[in-house]
């Protein structure tokens, strides 16, 4: 009855790992290490599977000292006997930061190397391609340091990893080393975008031409890569081979040295995609690869990688210059019943997989039947008037919508009136749902963002527009400070709360629109609304900002800026009952749908536009007209404190 002990059981292929050696062996025992945080969902992962009871968690950390094992429950002293340490815990990342790989890669291995020297355990090393850093030529199991350079702290990391496996005095050891790692060969199924994928969306463009025709293409080297399930597999038949015997060296990787042309050809079909041919040779392209990571030009690649969400530390490792070879593996593995999948027959799951499941763009795609179909819109003052209007719009053009407001008798009459309205033929109903809560409310609004997320799963586009309206001159309010303290809490810091609180999640889906709904009076800055503009031009100032910075998070802002609408939130104002140019509801929210589905930085009305373009114009006319009006229109009623009007549309 062997006993395991495994690091990085939780990862991508460290549970794999688990779940084949259950089957390959069973009597066989294994501890896994895990941390703290990681411990409870390592165990659910497992529930359900046969031979789960075999597994026994071990907390601790491959990043402290003696592996974080604590004495007593859970710890060392709780292990029995250990046969073998499989060491599967590392940072894959190689656009991590260089000194947690050098925590994780090298100081931890140090510290696995000591438990299982320690334990006099067979050690098996988890290494990587990557120890071969940019060797010109072969690399065979046999060979290690060639003098090889490393373009990056991932592959140096790797290399010294392997050093102290090798030169640990005592310690019986096996090493094997992967290539490139992609998805399931089955399934396609992979946990992350990394290597090769980074450049699937970029690829996926050429899903545009004909699929007869066939089309040029630069080679841009070479990659070596093979599935998980092969790597998986070949790990465990490999555990059993010479099962006492030490210093052996495996690699799992592919047997041909495919050109980048061949793999784009062999997943082109998944997406249906024209096959390519390499018509300008590598040793043509290799220099404008080489010198694009050098001096003044690696700042504008990095930049553009960036863009594009690609870490610079892959473009110096797209192609390297390495022939790692495996026939001594394979021929083992062959003997094991265990041979390497056709990447020309699994190249299309691993698009596939990857198109439904990692695509960042996936998020950022609309349904054929209608650019709304399955959005999910958060609209702050949904209850009545713009809010209420523009959510009747979503939900008949296939929305889910989730309406906020404070009134909840309102909030309820509102969702019951939109879910019976028809949607258009076609397109799939959409439903409302509402929440209560005081926008102005911190703590109320850190809990309502968390129960959307987790009963809807996710936010596609935010609309703030639930707003205050004051029209008061500034010499009647210089005793009234609260009156811009009022109205810059609903207008700008509410729905500046509401974007902090979902920014994060659409930025980590890499997909997300927020609409703020804020005013012409932001183009004229006319009298009486010196607290109102100031609070939207602060929401618009905010959003255009922020919306520079998340553009390569596809995460981007439209400010609406409509004119006098009819709302009850106009109603106190006696002035504005005969106000010509006013709009109704439905035009103003017709506004706000725009900005949803066409997503402009801005939109503005006609009077908007020219208020704007003659203060620029002709400033000292635009400000006399103005005055004018100012002359010529009373205080209204409420301003004057006689009455009072709602605060919130």
């Amino acid at each position: 009855m062997p006993n395991y002990f495994i690091t990085g059981g939780s990862g991508f292929i460290g549970r794999r790992v688990i779940e084949r050696l259950l089957v390959v062996e069973p009597t066989a025992t294994i501890h896994a290490l895990v941390r703290e945080q990681s411990r409870t969902r390592f165990v659910e992962s497992f529930i359900g599977h046969p031979g789960a009871d075999r597994i026994t968690p071990v907390t601790g950390d491959l990043t402290a000292p003696g592996l974080g094992l604590r004495p007593g429950e859970d710890g060392a002293d709780d292990l029995p006997d250990i046969d073998h340490v499989i060491h599967l815990a590392a940072i894959y990342d190689m656009s991590a930061d260089a000194d947690a790989q050098q925590s994780a890669n090298v100081e931890g291995t140090a510290r696995v190397a000591d438990f299982a020297l320690a334990r006099g355990a067979l050690c098996h090393h988890i290494s990587s391609i990557a120890v071969a850093g940019d060797h010109q030529g072969r690399f065979t199991e046999r060979d290690f340091d060639a003098g090889q350079g490393f373009p990056s702290p991932y592959h140096r990391t790797k290399f010294e990893a392997e050093r102290i496996i090798r030169e640990r005095e005592g310690l019986r050891w096996r090493i094997y080393r992967p290539s490139v790692v992609v998805g399931d060969s089955r399934t396609g199924e992979m946990d992350k975008i990394d290597g090769p994928y980074y450049f699937f969306g970029h690829l996926g463009v050429l899903g545009r031409l004909p699929s007869a025709m066939r089309i040029p293409m630069p080679d841009l080297g070479t990659i070596n890569m093979v599935p998980v399930d092969y790597v998986v597999h070949g790990i465990v038949a490999l555990l059993g081979v010479d099962p006492q015997r030490s210093g052996l060296v495996f690699h799992l990787g592919d047997t041909r040295r495919r050109s980048i042309t061949e793999m784009y050809n062999a997943i082109a079909p998944g997406f249906g995609a024209p096959q390519g041919f390499s018509v300008i040779p590598h040793r043509l392209v290799e220099p404008a690869l080489v010198l694009s990571g050098r001096g003044p030009l690696r700042l504008g690649r990095n930049a553009i990688a960036a863009q594009q969400g690609i870490p610079p530390a892959v473009l110096d490792s797209l192609s390297l210059p390495v022939d790692f070879r495996s026939e001594a593996t394979l021929a083992t593995l062959r003997d094991q019943g265990i041979t390497l999948p056709e990447l020309n027959e699994y190249g299309p799951r691993l698009w596939q997989y990857w198109a439904d499941h990692l695509d960042p763009a996936r998020n950022r795609r609309t349904d054929r039947r209608g650019p709304l179909v399955g959005k999910h819109i958060l609209v702050t003052g949904g209850s009545s008037g713009i809010g209420k209007s523009v959510a009747r719009m979503c939900v008949t053009r296939g929305a889910d919508v989730i309406i906020v407001a404070r009134n909840a008798a309102e909030l309820d009459a509102t969702v019951a009136e939109l879910n019976a309205a028809s949607t258009k033929k076609g397109i799939p109903p959409g439903r409302a749902t509402a929440y209560q809560c005081d926008i102005t409310d911190e703590e109320s609004v850190a809990s309502m963002v968390k129960s959307i997320l987790a009963d809807h799963g996710h936010i596609d586009v935010l609309v703030n527009n639930a707003g205050r309206s004051i029209r008061r001159a500034t010499l009647n309010s210089v005793d009234r400070m609260h009156d811009y303290q009022r109205v810059m809490a609903v207008n700008y810091f509410a729905a500046v709360r509401l974007t902090l609180a979902l920014l994060p999640h659409m930025v980590q889906r890499q997909s997300g629109h927020v609409v703020n709904v804020t005013s012409i009076a932001v183009q004229t800055h006319g009298p009486r609304f010196g607290a109102y503009a100031a609070s939207k031009a602060a929401l618009e100032a905010f959003s255009e900002a922020t919306g520079t910075e998340t553009l390569s998070d596809h995460v981007t802002f439209t400010n609406v800026r409509l004119p006098l609408v009819r709302t009850r939130m106009i109603a106190p104002t006696e002035a504005y009952r005969n106000q010509p140019g006013t709009w109704d509801v439905d035009k103003a929210a017709s506004r706000v749908l725009e900005a949803i589905v066409r997503r402009p930085q801005r939109i503005s009305s006609p009077v908007g536009t020219l208020a704007e373009v003659g203060r620029r114009i002709t400033p000292r006319l635009v400000r006399r007209v103005l005055h004018q009006e100012f002359l010529m229109f009373d205080e209204s009623a409420a301003a004057l404190g006689k009455n009072t009007g709602r605060s919130h549309s």
